[in-house]
């Protein structure tokens, strides 16, 4: 009696332009929301753009508790700013860029109270979140090992690689303070540097910049 309903919407059928623009459409009214003080516009807006701030955060290497910190910030700096982002499409690349420079504000506050000792020294420090791989437990803990003994710049790049949103490469670039030309021969390198690491358990790894 019915006609069979699609499982596609026709946002979803109209292709990655429309979607985008779909997208940029649903934050603007979010955004708008949020800044006349709807808590549910608020609510959604850090639900779909919160593992991008943590993701960013612990980029730079911070613990848990000090990038919460810095999410709680980027979060009341969103509050002071939603009305005045012309460009909803851009929120992830303002949310990137604006954890980055409160992450940085922390560093340089512990750099100087502790000018002599390293500023994190986690377990946790670079290790990928166990719900984020769909591995077995050995192979999980192979590529804890083996992410872990990467370079600093390459786990940062990684991470923010895999961050979702998807960071534009020219977002990741302000980020890591690289030119975007370099981005993907890097991370091609590292993601090498890792494979070897995982095949090679013994092998070193040592810090090198790549």
């Amino acid at each position: 009696m019915f006609a069979m309903i699609s499982t596609q919407t026709p946002i979803a059928r109209a292709g990655p332009c429309l979607q985008s623009a779909h997208m940029a459409s649903d934050v603007g009214q979010l955004l708008q929301r949020a800044a006349a003080g709807e808590r549910q516009a608020w609510d959604r807006l850090v639900e779909r753009y919160a593992r991008l701030v943590w993701s960013v955060a612990r980029s730079f290497g911070l613990d848990d508790a000090t990038a919460n910190d810095v999410s709680q910030t980027v979060w009341l700096r969103l509050v002071e700013h939603c009305e005045r982002i012309r460009d909803p499409e851009r929120l992830a690349g303002w949310l990137a860029t604006t954890t980055r420079r409160e992450a940085l504000r922390v560093l340089r506050g512990q750099r100087r109270q502790q000018p002599s000792e390293a500023i994190v020294n986690t377990p946790d420090r670079t290790s990928p979140q166990p719900d984020e791989l769909l591995l077995d437990e050995e192979l999980l803990r192979s590529v804890y090992r083996a992410f872990a003994g990467l370079p600093d710049r390459c786990q940062q790049l990684l991470r923010l690689l895999c961050a979702e949103p998807r960071l534009d490469y020219a977002t990741i670039s302000e980020i890591i303070d690289r030119p975007v030309g370099s981005i993907g021969p890097t991370r091609a390198r590292c993601l090498d540097h890792l494979r070897r690491l995982i095949d090679s358990p013994t092998e070193t790894g040592a810090h090198t910049s790549d």
